[in-house]
């Protein structure tokens, strides 16, 4: 196993490997319940897709872990789960079958881009500043439905939004959620929004404002509701219209770049970066793509390489032996589907603020001070969450820039791509209309 591995050419051992998997579990064990519950405002069955991101985690990490040999795991993605449910089932109105299909149809594109080549030409196309944005803003529109699930922010008839009332029970639960994690973040605890979630519980259990769980260990929740939906909804003629195709676009470009530029900055931390170049990128890249197809078939949304897996590298994995560590652990959290009924909206709410304010972390690399670039960026940024819709924010950003840029003298600085996809982004607005 070492020697499949490569320990010693990695300088590493069982123990670093054995101990940074654990780490990287601690640090995404979130997931396992912030997934259920936003797939479940979808309409999807939340124990079966419980067990859906158990298992897709599993096998995308281990993908990762055999195929490229890197240290880092892979789970259903925030922000395309959020893009998921609240954009496309909600916003657009698909079923959420139709929406599986478009996983799914985007994860074949992504296998297809990775071994034909064509991923440097796409990834080289968008503007550095725009795909900033875009994670910004993902960021915002999650720490938004962040804000809402925990009562916080509320709708008001005069002001669209206001504060919520702070004295409720279940925002109080929430608020101290969200300080409890915040603590645990400053401090440096690897697991820290795990950890905040787990003692939110405990407090919201003894306090009365969630019900004490009948049981802590149970049989693995059937996948029956989800399974291979997405495979049968492919032969429904009726799914294939503009805004599956936009969907499906969406999905390809946000996973596409999320696992970029996780991998480039785990593989940085972990010191694989050889001539600013990425070594065996082809493999992690086909890797996370046949994950998405794989989530997509057990019934979840996309999967993506997650930038936890750095709390991992940080306790020492160097190689893929440690992803099977974490694969491990996520298939024996299979049994304890109970623990659903105590991870409240109130509970979930500072786990998704806290991955919004991570994933906001990059707005300070955005050239603000070019307004051709700084316009684009911003609408791509503000309007995901006034529109509740990723799709939207990135679309009028594809839009705009293009022009702010030709008007400013500097179209032949960004790449032909960008005239189709405001071509196809263009089209989708007077679809809308």
């Amino acid at each position: 196993m070492d020697k499949f591995f490569r320990f010693a050419e990695n300088n590493t051992n069982y123990r670093r490997e054995i101990v940074g998997g654990l780490t990287t579990f601690l640090a995404m064990a979130y997931i396992l319940f912030v997934n259920p519950l936003v797939l479940g405002d979808a309409g999807m069955d939340q124990k079966a897709v419980f067990t859906a991101t158990a298992l897709a985690a599993a096998v995308g990490t281990v993908l990762m872990g055999v195929m490229a040999n890197y240290p880092i795991a892979l789970a259903p993605g925030m922000g395309l789960n959020a893009f998921f449910a609240y954009s496309v089932v909600i916003g657009m109105g698909i079923p959420w079958q139709t929406a599986l299909a478009g996983v799914l149809l985007s994860g074949v594109l992504f296998v297809l881009i990775s071994i034909s080549g064509l991923r440097e030409l796409i990834i080289n196309s968008i503007p550095i500043d725009l795909k900033y944005a875009t994670a910004s803003g993902i960021g915002f529109f999650i720490a938004f439905i962040g804000f809402k699930n925990a009562g916080i922010i509320v709708p008001n008839e005069a002001t669209l939004v206001s504060l919520g009332d702070m004295t409720k029970g279940s925002v109080l639960l929430a608020v101290f959620g969200l300080i409890t994690t915040v603590i645990f973040m400053v401090r440096g605890f690897r697991g820290g929004i795990f950890y905040g979630m787990i003692l939110t519980s405990i407090v919201g259990v003894l306090t009365g404002l969630i019900d004490t769980p009948k049981k802590v260990v149970d049989s693995i929740p059937s996948l029956e509701p989800v399974f291979g939906v997405a495979v049968t909804q492919l032969f429904d003629a009726n799914i294939y219209t503009l805004d599956l195709f936009i969907v499906v676009l969406t999905f390809l470009f946000v996973a596409f770049f999320d696992t970029a530029g996780t991998l480039m900055a785990v593989a940085t931390q972990a010191g694989f970066i050889k001539d600013n170049k990425l070594p065996r990128a082809n493999r992690a890249l086909l890797a996370d793509s046949l994950a998405i197809l794989t989530g997509a078939v057990i019934g979840t949304s996309s999967t993506t390489s997650y930038i936890e897996s750095s709390s991992g590298v940080a306790a020492g994995a160097r190689t893929g032996f440690s992803t099977l560590i974490t694969a491990a652990m996520f298939l024996l959290a299979l049994f304890f589907a109970p623990l659903l009924g105590v991870v409240t909206p109130e509970v979930t709410a500072p786990a998704l603020i806290i991955v919004g304010v991570l994933m906001a972390s990059v707005l300070g690399k955005i050239e603000w001070g070019k307004f051709e670039i700084a316009v684009p960026a911003f609408l791509t940024i503000i309007l995901m969450p006034l529109t509740y819709s990723i799709a939207t924010g990135i679309a009028l950003g594809f839009i705009v820039y293009p022009i702010t840029m030709m008007v400013k003298g500097r179209g032949k600085e960004f790449h032909p791509i960008m005239w189709g996809l405001f071509a196809v982004f263009i089209a989708y607005f007077i679809y809308l209309a």
